[in-house]
């Protein structure tokens, strides 16, 4: 690893499972059981388009919560390993590093928040060789000031070892093995009234779509001004395609601020019409900065990540954001 002193996932220790974001095939036999929730490794796709898109987001409103000198928390519910090795034989072979973040990395012009997220990624490889990709308790770590607070929840057993040898003692940081879901009750509202929450399940079983929205229901009943991302596959589920909806119903109901809402397509279906084409990424209560900020990270994304010619990006907020 990088400097010799972080461990970080590899893919090819672990054998990959169908699951939401790349491979869940709803059959007859299938529809609407639950899979093992364990099987999901994100280190199969760590650095592709959709890490790009949250994690571009992720560090703005970050950035945008340092402007003010009090102390903010980080919530994050499926917190995974905290970094990832890109260098596995598996994670070569399925190139989704190299669509994603690896197209970033030697452009001569980026938008700002692209070029921080890159900085970000070089920081993490201590500047040298890019042989590893960040996580998002990672990134957080990154932009945490000595008055700021991580809580990560990871369920997956090497993923939460890995993620408390990486971050356990850092200060400041709790690094519990918990089903996120459940835990989001006790870390919200902080003290300090400034926070920001992440959702980000594998959506490997149905039952994700439905406890996301009860959790953004949950952290804004109990933390109204609170932020919010959530982010979203885009693949062809009726699930997929009904929770944005319900979550903007639920942000104008319960939040203070309203919310943004960035989609980014890349791919098509396969023969089947399966896959994932792309991700969303869902801001309750965003930063008033965020919608003009995006605005010309989405195009340069469709152009730099496009898989085929009918990539495309879309950003709406609602009125009161």
């Amino acid at each position: 690893d990088a400097g010799g002193q972080r461990d970080v996932a590899d893919a090819d220790r672990v054998k990959e499972v169908a699951h939401g974001p790349e491979g869940y095939q709803p059959t007859a036999n299938d529809r609407g059981t639950v899979r093992p929730m364990l099987a999901y490794r994100h280190a199969f796709h760590a650095g592709n388009h959709a890490d790009v898109l949250k994690h571009t987001v992720l560090a703005m409103v970050l950035r945008y919560m340092n402007l003010k000198d009090k102390g903010w928390r980080y919530v994050d519910t499926h917190a995974g390993a905290g970094g990832y090795s890109l260098e596995g034989e598996y994670a070569k072979k399925r190139g989704e590093f190299e669509m994603g973040i690896g197209k970033l990395l030697h452009q001569p012009e980026l938008p700002e928040p692209l070029a921080e997220l890159v900085a970000l990624v070089r920081q993490f490889n201590d500047g040298k060789a890019i042989r590893q990709y960040p996580g998002s308790p990672a990134i957080a770590q990154a932009l945490m000031r000595p008055q700021d607070q991580l809580r990560l929840s990871e369920m997956h057993p090497t993923d939460h070892k890995i993620l408390v040898s990486y971050l356990g003692d850092v200060p400041g940081v709790e690094v519990k093995m918990v089903d996120g879901f459940a835990a989001l009750k006790g870390h919200v509202p902080p003290i300090t009234r400034r926070g920001v929450v992440l959702i980000d399940p594998s959506y490997e079983i149905k039952t994700d779509y439905t406890r996301t929205l009860a959790a953004l229901r949950e952290s804004l009943e109990r933390f109204p001004e609170g932020t919010v991302i959530v982010w979203l596959p885009q693949v062809a589920l009726v699930e997929a395609t009904q929770l944005p909806q319900r979550l903007k119903a639920t942000a104008d109901s319960a939040g203070k601020k309203g919310w943004l809402h960035a989609q980014l397509t890349v791919a098509q279906a396969d023969d089947r019409g399966y896959g994932m084409l792309g991700s969303s990424v869902f801001v309750a209560n965003p930063p008033h900065t965020l919608f003009t900020a995006l605005q010309p990270v989405l195009p340069f994304l469709v152009q730099n990540l496009a898989q085929f010619d009918g990539a495309r990006s879309a950003l709406d907020r609602s009125a009161k954001s």
